[in-house]
């Protein structure tokens, strides 16, 4: 039984190979692409995949710097600075984006931060950051570039949530609720376009465990859940969006979570968090100052990251 689900299973990844879109000359724009895994994305889209790249970020330093690798490795990029929890500016950029580059085919709303402390002790104004910049900047970002992809009914948007859009994490309320938030908003998107026919622009929606960047430095990870490296979560990434993925959690085995809380009563689900030591993970968070989004993290900064 085993040997016949290994050929089903190898038959259809020879199949969705053959399915896979070619990357080659899109224009990519990256929020929080200064650092962590919205620089490497850039680097690798440019470097591997020829894609034209935007690269957005409220710290001018780093994406610059991120600039010049792409263009001294022969890419064609070009930096953008500005907050994205600001809507006048975000469509100040995106106009600037279009006129520079004619057309945006890949929005990859990545730029995030993490306060990473309890409720009570969290200040208001870090909470409506982590909202703003989370959640509610990729309304702004996917009303600046939707229209003109549903007018040529091609086009990508990739949403970075985490794993902790999936499930709450003591410590991580505001965090949470604004990855909860990116991931019911990406699937509105998603929904709405099937509901207009504009099947020829995709959606993506990542949601991965903690990553490698510094963004959750300091945490306690979970036993059988080591900690992602950057370069393997965006090679993945970039594999969801050529294969037209619709949902990418990393590892594997998260995509148990959603099974696992649609079947067991919520003690019992609870309760295995709590066997996990998932109420004690955050006790050990360090991460970094909340005064950056690239992609990297604290009220800490970046991009997603429990992700």
């Amino acid at each position: 039984m085993g040997a016949v689900a290994w050929i089903v299973w190898k038959i259809r990844d020879s199949f969705q190979k053959l399915c896979e879109k070619n990357l080659i000359g899109e224009v990519v724009v990256i929020t929080g692409a200064g650092s962590g895994i919205g620089r490497l994305l850039a680097l690798k889209l440019s470097m591997e995949h020829k894609c034209r790249i935007a690269l957005w970020d409220v710290n001018q330093d780093l994406v610059e710097k991120t600039v010049e690798e792409i263009r001294t490795n022969g890419g064609l990029a070009k930096a953008y600075v500005g907050d994205v929890s600001d809507n006048l500016k975000v469509y100040e950029l995106a106009n600037s984006t279009k006129k520079d580059f004619g057309r945006v085919d890949i929005l990859i709303n990545n730029a995030g931060i993490v306060s990473g402390k309890p409720l009570l002790q969290t200040p208001d104004e870090h909470i409506k950051k982590v909202m703003d910049i989370n959640t509610t900047a990729h309304f702004w970002t996917v009303k600046a570039f939707l229209p003109d992809m549903i007018e040529r009914n091609h086009g990508h948007i990739v949403t970075i949530s985490s794993l902790a859009g999936t499930q709450g994490v003591p410590g991580l309320g505001d965090y949470c609720a604004s990855k909860f938030g990116a991931f019911g908003f990406d699937e509105c998107v998603r929904k709405e376009l099937r509901s207009i026919g504009r099947t020829g622009v995709k959606t993506t929606c990542v949601c991965p465990y903690y990553i490698n960047t510094g963004m959750f430095e300091g945490i306690t990870p979970l036993p059988f859940f080591p900690i992602l490296e950057p370069d393997y979560v965006v090679e993945k990434i970039i594999h969801a969006m050529k294969r037209d993925q619709a949902i990418l959690m990393l590892p594997r085995l998260a995509y148990l979570t959603p099974i696992a809380r649609g079947i067991l009563p919520t003690s019992w689900f609870d309760g295995i968090g709590e066997l996990l030591n998932l109420d004690k993970m955050m006790l050990t968070f360090r991460g970094r100052s909340m005064n950056t989004h690239s992609s990297t993290p604290t009220p800490s900064s970046s991009s997603s990251e429990i992700d």
